[in-house]
């Protein structure tokens, strides 16, 4: 794994997290916070996919369409669509 790949990953590891430990909360609802985590999440491990196949990285947050930029490649990630749309309804 590249250096950068890298980073992106222990980016969405930290956004994992803080998901996660929202998620728990029982004194407040922070459940805003917790989609929006969730989706910096998804959003960093497929910049880290780009990444680490050398693919030019843009300065966007539509995560269908960072996975367009690699499912030619890499067609099984096609799976994901489903997952990525469906959050897209439920955390808004």
């Amino acid at each position: 794994m590249n250096p950068l790949t890298h980073e992106w990953v222990e980016k969405a590891e930290e956004d994992f997290e803080a998901a996660r430990r929202l998620s728990r909360c029982r004194t407040v609802s922070l459940w805003n916070a917790v989609c929006f985590h969730a989706q910096q999440c998804a959003e960093k491990y497929l910049k880290a996919v780009l990444q680490e196949s050398e693919t030019a990285i843009p300065k966007i947050h539509h995560l269908p369409s960072l996975l367009n930029l690699f499912v030619i490649r890499h067609p099984l990630w096609e799976g994901m669509r489903e997952g990525l749309v469906l959050y897209k309804r439920v955390c808004r």
